[in-house]
C-alpha cells in the first residue's frame, strides 16, 4: 500500500506493517485459528512475490535512471516505489539525485520532510529545517511555509520556550515568509494569523508585572494587524472583525460585532478602504485564475491578463508575487520564466533575487540558451566570482539547445564577461588573465566548427579571437595563426579572406597583408567575390603601395579578370540560348496540343496504346530515337533551370519534377534530409568550397508547393562531383545530409525512359539499400560470424520488364503462368515471350 503524505508518515506505516506481523504472530501462536499453518504459507507465497515485482521494477528503474537520468517520470516512479518498500537510504539518495536535476514539487518537499521527522526523530532536527528552506526556495508555496513555521514552532526547543534567541529566529523566519507570499491575495493571510497567533503566544509567556514589555508586544501584535489590513487580502472583513475584537481585550472602547471602521484609527481605517478597493479590482481576476474547469491554455492566459493589470498598476513585489503563483502551475513555461526574468532586471535589479531567480529558471528550462546568457550577465552585473560564473557557463553547455547558434551565443557572451573583467581589472589578485578567454576561444572553434563552416557566425567568432589576440593578449603570431586556422575551415568564403587582410592592414603590416592577396585573388568565390578580391587588391595598391607594386598587381590580375569576363559572357550567352529554345519548345508544344481535341474524346487506355505504336513507328530507327531522348533531356533541363531561377505557381505544385524525366547529365548527386527550410542558394554555399556547382533542383510538393527535404545538384566535371561526395553526413541546418552520385543509367530500363519520380525512387532506394548493406556487413565483420550474408532481392524494385501488347508486368523471380517448371529459368533470363490476354483467354476457353 503507497504511503499517503497526508495521513501517515514513513515511519507510521512502518509501524502499522509491523504491528500486522506481531498479530500474524500471534495468531500462529494461537491452536483456535483454522489451518494457521496453510493461511502463514499463503500470506508468506503473497509476500514474496510482491517483493519479486517490486525488486524487479526497482532494478528497472535504476537501469533506466543510470542511462537517462533526465527523465523525470523515472525518478518519480523511483521515489514513490523506495517509499513503499520502506528503503530509507535508497530513498534520500534517490531525492537527492532528482533534485541535483530538477526543483521538486511543494508535496514532494513536504513528503521528505515529514518522512525525516519521523525517522530521525528530535536529533534530526536540523536536517528536516534544511529540507524546509530548501523546499520553499523552488516553487511559491503558502501550504509549504505553514509546514515549514509549525514545524520550527513545535521543534525547535528555543523557540517553543519562547527564548529570546528563539523568538528572534521565529520572527525572522515569519518576515521571510511574509515577503514571499504576504501578498498572495488568495491565501496569504494564513501567514499573518499565523504570524499573529505566534507573538500573542510570545506575550502570555511575559511576566505580569514586566509592564513596559507587555505594552510593547501588544503594540507588536496591533502592528501586524495594521499591517495586514492594509494589504488587499482576501477575508479582510474577518480580519478586521478580529482586529477589534482584540482591541476591546486590551480594554479600548469598539464596536467588536461591526464590520464598519468607525472606531479605529483613521490612518488605519485609510489603508483599509484602500486595501478593499485593490481586492475588489483583483477579486474578478482571481476568480479567473481559480477556476477548475477551464483548459491550461485558458487559464495561462487568464494569468497573462492578471499580470498585465498589476503591472499597469506599478507594485513590482506584487507583480513578483503573481509571476510566483503563475510559475508554481506553469513550472516548465520558458515563455513566462523570460517574461519574469526580463521584468525582474528592467525594475528590480537585487542582485540576490535575481541570482535566486535565474538559477531556478535555469533548473526548470535548461533547454532555453538565453536564460543562461541573461544568468552570466545577472551573475557579472552583481559582481559575483569568477569561480561561480565559470560553474554556471560549464553547466549550460551540458545542455541541449535546438539551434547552434544558441551555443555560439554562450561562448561569446563568456567571452564578453572575461574581457571586461580583464580590463577593468575587477578580478581579485590577478586571478584572469587572458589564457582564460584563449581557451574559451578554442574550445568554441572546437565545439562550433564542424557546424559552422562557412557561416558567418563563424566568421564572427574567429575574428573577435583575433582582433582580442591582437589588442588584449598583444600577440601577434596568435592572432595570424587564428586567421590562418578560419581560412583553413572556410577558405571559400571571401570575407575570412578579407578580415585578414584587414587585421593586417590597420596594424600596418603592409607587406603581409599583399601576400595575403597574392594568395586568394585567383580563388574562386561566390557571386561577384572573385571579381571583388581582384579589384580590392588594385584599390589596397594604390593607397599603399608602390608604383611597381601596383603594375604588378595589374599584371596578376588583369588576366584574371578577362577569365572572368569571357565566363560571365559565356554563362549569359548560354543562358539567353536556352531561353529562346525553351520559347521554341513551348510554341510546338502548344501546336501539337492544338490539334489533340479530337483525341480527348477516347478513353485513356485506347489513347496510350496508340500513342506507343505511333512513338514505336515513328523512331524505328535507333539513331533517331537517341536523337530524339536527348533533345527531351536538353528540354527538360532547361525548364527546371528556370524553375529554379523564378518558379511560378504551377512550378511550385511539382511541375519541376515531372520534367526532369528526360534529363541524362551524369555528373549530379542526389541529396536527402535536407532541412525545409534550405532554399538553392544555401546549398549553393554548402558546396562553395567545392565549387563546379551547374545547377540546383529543390524537388517540391505538387499540392503544397513545400520542399521535401530532396534536392539534385548537378556539377561541371567529374572532379567537383567527386569532391561533393566527400561532403557525405556533413551539417546543413542542423540536419546531417545525405549525398550519393545520382545515375542515370539507372533510370533506364530496356532502352526506355523511365519517369522522373520513378528515378528518384530508385535512387532513393539504392541509398538506403546501400546503407543497410554496408551496416550489414559491418555488424557480420564485427560479430566474426563465418556466415555468407543473404543477398538481397532489391531487383524485384528496380528492373520490372514492361513486356506484352497489352503491357504485362512480369516480375523476374515469377514463373509465367501455362509455362512448366523446367522452363522457368528461360523464363526468368527473359528468352521466351509472356503470354497476351487473347493467349490466356484462349487456353481457358479450351479447357
Amino acid at each position: 500500500m503507497e504511503i499517503d503524505s497526508e495521513d501517515k508518515t514513513l515511519e507510521e506505516e512502518l509501524d502499522d506493517e509491523e504491528n500486522n506481523n506481531n498479530d500474524n504472530g500471534d495468531q500462529l501462536q494461537n491452536p483456535k485459528p483454522q489451518n494457521p499453518k496453510l493461511r502463514s504459507d499463503s500470506d508468506s507465497d503473497s509476500d514474496s512475490e510482491d517483493e519479486s515485482q517490486q525488486n524487479q521494477e526497482l532494478k528497472t528503474l535504476e537501469t533506466e535512471l543510470s542511462s537517462n537520468p533526465s527523465n523525470y517520470d523515472s525518478h518519480t516512479q523511483y521515489i514513490k516505489l523506495l517509499r513503499k518498500m520502506g528503503e530509507i537510504d535508497k530513498l534520500k539518495q534517490a531525492r537527492e539525485a532528482m533534485n541535483n536535476v530538477f526543483p521538486l514539487s511543494p508535496d514532494m518537499w513536504r513528503d521528505w520532510a515529514k518522512d525525516e521527522a519521523s525517522i530521525s526523530g528530535p536529533e534530526g532536527f536540523a536536517g528536516v529545517e534544511k529540507i524546509y528552506d530548501r523546499g520553499v526556495f523552488d516553487y511559491l508555496s503558502v501550504s509549504l511555509w505553514c509546514d515549514y513555521l509549525n514545524y520550527i514552532q513545535e521543534h525547535d526547543p528555543s523557540v517553543r520556550e519562547c527564548s529570546p534567541d528563539g523568538i528572534s529566529k521565529a520572527r525572522n523566519l515569519f518576515e521571510r515568509a511574509l515577503t514571499a507570499a504576504g501578498l498572495h491575495v488568495a491565501e496569504g493571510n494564513k501567514i499573518w494569523e499565523l504570524y499573529r497567533e505566534f507573538e500573542q503566544v510570545v506575550l502570555h509567556t511575559i511576566d505580569e508585572n514586566d509592564i513596559k514589555a507587555k505594552e510593547l508586544q501588544v503594540q507588536r501584535i496591533r502592528n501586524i494587524f495594521h499591517r495586514q489590513l492594509s494589504v488587499p487580502l482576501v477575508n479582510l472583513r474577518s480580519t478586521l472583525l478580529a482586529y477589534k475584537a482584540w482591541e476591546v481585550e486590551q480594554g479600548i472602547d469598539l464596536d467588536a460585532k461591526s464590520s464598519e471602521v468607525d472606531g479605529i484609527p483613521s490612518h488605519l481605517a485609510s489603508a483599509y478602504q484602500k486595501a478593499m478597493e485593490a481586492y475588489n479590482a483583483r477579486a474578478q481576476h482571481e476568480e479567473q485564475i481559480s477556476m477548475q474547469n477551464i483548459s491550461d491554455t485558458e487559464k495561462f492566459q487568464n494569468f497573462m491578463n492578471y499580470l498585465k493589470f498589476e503591472k499597469s498598476v506599478g507594485d513590482p513585489a506584487r507583480v513578483q508575487v503573481l509571476y510566483e503563483r503563475a510559475l508554481a502551475d506553469f513550472p516548465i513555461s520558458s515563455d513566462l520564466w523570460l517574461d519574469y526574468t526580463r521584468y525582474l532586471d528592467r525594475t528590480l535589479k537585487v542582485g540576490n533575487v535575481l541570482r535566486d531567480v535565474y538559477s531556478r529558471a535555469t533548473k526548470n528550462c535548461p533547454w532555453i540558451g538565453e536564460l543562461w546568457v541573461q544568468y552570466m550577465l545577472s551573475l557579472e552585473r552583481g559582481r559575483a566570482p569568477e569561480k561561480e560564473i565559470s560553474s554556471v557557463f560549464e553547466k549550460s553547455l551540458q545542455c541541449i539547445f535546438s539551434t547552434i547558434e544558441e551555443y555560439l551565443d554562450l561562448f561569446l557572451t563568456r567571452v564578453h564577461g572575461l574581457r571586461r573583467r580583464i580590463e577593468c581589472g575587477g578580478e581579485v589578485n590577478g586571478v584572469l588573465d587572458f589564457a582564460l578567454i584563449r581557451e574559451t576561444f578554442q574550445h568554441a572553434s572546437d565545439y562550433l566548427s564542424p557546424h559552422l563552416k562557412n557561416t558567418d557566425g563563424l566568421l564572427q567568432l574567429y575574428a573577435y579571437w583575433g582582433r582580442l589576440e591582437m589588442n588584449l593578449g598583444k600577440d601577434l603570431v596568435a592572432a595570424r595563426r587564428v586567421w590562418e586556422s578560419l581560412l583553413k575551415i572556410s577558405g571559400s568564403m571571401l570575407e575570412a579572406w578579407q578580415g585578414f587582410i584587414a587585421m593586417e592592414t590597420e596594424s600596418g603590416h603592409i607587406s603581409e597583408a599583399r601576400s595575403i592577396y597574392k594568395r586568394c585573388y585567383s580563388k574562386r568565390f561566390p557571386g561577384t567575390g572573385s571579381e571583388d578580391i581582384c579589384h580590392s587588391w588594385l584599390r589596397f595598391e594604390e593607397e599603399f603601395g608602390t608604383l611597381e607594386d601596383f603594375d604588378h598587381a595589374i599584371q596578376k590580375v588583369t588576366p584574371r579578370l578577362e577569365e572572368l569576363k569571357l565566363y560571365r559572357i559565356q554563362q549569359e550567352t548560354k543562358a539567353s540560348t536556352d531561353q529562346s529554345e525553351v520559347s521554341g519548345k513551348k510554341i510546338a508544344r502548344e501546336k501539337r496540343k492544338g490539334g489533340s481535341t479530337a483525341s480527348d474524346k477516347e478513353s485513356p487506355a485506347k489513347r496510350q496504346k496508340q500513342t506507343a505504336q505511333t512513338q514505336k513507328k515513328g523512331y524505328e530507327d535507333k539513331d533517331q530515337l537517341q536523337k530524339y531522348e536527348v533533345n527531351e533531356a536538353q528540354e527538360a533541363k532547361i525548364d527546371l533551370e528556370k524553375t529554379d531561377s523564378a518558379p511560378d505557381e504551377k512550378q511550385m505544385k511539382g511541375s519541376d519534377v515531372v520534367r526532369t524525366k528526360g534529363y541524362t547529365d551524369q555528373c549530379t548527386v542526389f541529396i536527402s534530409n535536407i532541412h525545409f527550410k534550405a532554399n538553392s542558394e544555401d546549398i549553393r554555399k554548402f558546396f562553395s568550397d567545392v565549387g563546379g556547382v551547374a545547377s540546383i533542383r529543390i524537388l517540391h510538393d505538387r499540392n503544397t508547393g513545400k520542399s521535401r527535404g530532396l534536392a539534385y545538384v548537378d556539377f561541371v566535371d567529374d572532379e567537383h562531383l567527386a569532391a561533393a561526395i566527400t561532403k557525405n553526413k556533413q551539417m546543413l541546418f542542423g540536419k546531417r545530409l545525405s549525398i550519393a552520385r545520382s545515375d542515370p543509367k539507372q533510370n533506364r530500363r530496356d532502352g526506355r525512359r523511365v519517369p522522373r519520380e520513378q528515378a528518384f525512387a530508385s535512387d532513393r532506394r539504392r541509398h538506403n539499400w546501400e546503407s543497410a548493406s554496408k551496416e550489414y556487413v559491418d555488424t557480420h565483420n564485427a560479430s566474426g560470424s563465418q556466415e555468407a550474408p543473404q543477398t538481397a532481392t532489391l531487383k524485384s524494385d528496380d528492373n520490372i520488364q514492361f513486356k506484352g501488347k497489352n503491357i504485362f508486368a512480369v516480375p523476374r523471380n515469377v514463373r509465367t503462368l501455362g509455362l512448366s517448371a523446367n522452363k522457368s529459368k528461360t523464363v526468368e533470363e527473359g528468352h521466351e515471350k509472356p503470354k497476351s490476354n487473347d493467349e490466356f483467354r484462349k487456353m481457358f476457353i479450351k479447357e
